[in-house]
């Protein structure tokens, strides 16, 4: 049963909190801290006793997945060419926890980064123009206020622009191995099999989670002030309109604005890697964006709740945005297919790519899963699994690896997660998101 069980009671504590609308969790749900992961929650704005927590959202901030195409084909990345790309990316891109970035920024692009977000990258050369229209929210969240993240998450911030970080993130050449709905697969420009993909994941590294202790330690403060008795110490939380809580929601958004550069200017040097490995430029290539999502963040939303439109603050930790057709926050091109939700796997395991339904808007407030879901912890992943088996396996499925700590590969191993086409599968069959593609790794770069 893993983290399920104490999943259902930290829901059932996240239902008890003020101002709540609707508590669901997606089937790759697992206990985090406060809120279990996989869980969505909505608040209503028009409540004055709603709140907001940190707990919703994680620590770390508007960690997502992004998917770039390319027009190569696997038999360009066989042999000792694929072992060269892993090794480029590897070098290329830094990764491991409290790793420094090598894309050169000064204090003032740090307040700049977290105000505007992706539009910093595209104006500094690491984006392309149209990388903007392809991200959730446009790689910006009108939310943002630079001025309340503090000088020490800053700090944490100001070189780590460009690095990968360590745990579950990572960069992973893919190649699509099913297609599922052709019109979808070719609206989005992943429509051949065999066809090389790149995927990234990761967040706002140290500075939103300083943003989300910061927030955290003020919260306990103005609970106590303004009488809110959670059932979980872990609950911490705030109105949503008092300072508290509107301050978190500004900084919280920064770091959102942070991470979308972040995984921006991963893209630029995975398109350098690319092109000194094949000796073509990244347009020669197509390196296009296919879409970025993020899927560690609450959102001021417009939903329908028992017939009437409503204003919802709505928390994704370890859920991710999944809008229908049609839906005038999704971009154009995608508006006849429904919004891309990236479901990455887990290490060596399959990813997916899912669009979102009506069904989905109505019943889970446009969320669909995030990922495969933890079935061990990490501790118990290091007692029962051997990092050289685990390595062997992925060599022994072709797969190249670069990795920055041998050691804690076995906590990201396929056996520590639920099985992530189960998850899909469940998502699918329940019409919350459609599956369109699933693609599989080819190489793994990790920290």
């Amino acid at each position: 049963m893993g983290g399920f069980i104490p999943a259902l009671k930290q829901m059932a504590n996240v239902a008890a909190l003020p101002g709540i609308v609707r508590c669901l969790a997606m089937p790759d749900v697992h206990s985090g801290y406060g809120f279990c992961i996989g869980n969505v929650a909505a608040f209503d704005m028009a409540d004055e006793e709603a709140v907001i927590s940190p707990g919703g959202v994680g620590f770390d901030i508007n960690c997502g997945v992004r998917l770039l195409r390319t027009n190569l084909s696997e038999d360009d990345v066989t042999g000792e060419v694929r072992e060269a790309l892993a090794q480029s990316l590897f070098d290329h891109i830094p990764v491991g926890v409290g790793t420094e970035g090598v894309i050169p920024i000064q204090e003032e692009d740090v307040d700049d980064i977290l105000q505007r977000g992706i539009d910093w990258a595209i104006e500094k050369g690491y984006a392309w123009k149209e990388d903007k229209e392809f991200c959730e929210e446009n790689g910006c969240m009108n939310t943002a206020d630079k001025d309340r993240v503090s000088s020490k998450a800053k700090k944490r911030g100001l070189n780590q622009i460009g690095t990968l970080g360590g745990g579950n993130h990572y960069v992973e050449v893919q190649v699509v191995e099913e297609i599922y709905d052709e019109a979808a697969a070719k609206c989005m420009g992943v429509d051949r099999v065999g066809q090389v993909c790149v995927m990234i994941h990761t967040g706002s590294r140290g500075l939103g989670h300083q943003v989300a202790t910061d927030a955290l330690q003020k919260m306990d403060k103005a609970m106590y002030r303004d009488g809110i008795k959670p059932n979980d110490r872990q609950l911490s939380c705030a109105r949503i309109n008092s300072r508290e809580g509107q301050n978190y929601l500004a900084a919280m958004s920064a770091a959102a604005n942070y991470a979308w550069v972040n995984r921006s200017c991963i893209t630029y040097l995975a398109r350098r890697a690319f092109e000194k490995v094949f000796e073509k430029t990244p347009e020669e290539m197509e390196m296009h964006l296919v879409y970025d999502v993020c899927h560690n963040v609450a959102k001021v939303e417009k939903h329908i709740v028992d017939g009437e439109e409503k204003t919802l603050l709505v928390h994704r930790k370890g859920s991710t945005r999944a809008f229908p057709p049609n839906h005038p926050m999704i971009p154009k091109l995608y508006q006849d297919i429904g919004q891309p939700a990236l479901i990455g796997g887990t290490m060596g395991t399959c990813s997916y790519i899912l669009i979102g339904t009506h069904s989905g808007m109505s019943e889970t407030f446009g969320s669909t899963c995030h990922g495969a879901g933890r079935a061990l912890s990490r501790n118990a992943s290091r007692k029962r699994l051997d990092h050289k088996t685990v390595l062997n396996h992925l060599k022994e499925r072709n797969i190249s690896i670069r990795v920055a700590s041998p050691k804690l590969v076995t906590e990201e191993a396929p056996e520590s997660y639920k099985d992530v086409s189960e998850v899909v599968d469940t998502c699918h069959d329940a019409g919350i998101s459609l599956r369109a593609v699933k693609l599989r790794p080819i190489a793994v770069i990790k920290g």
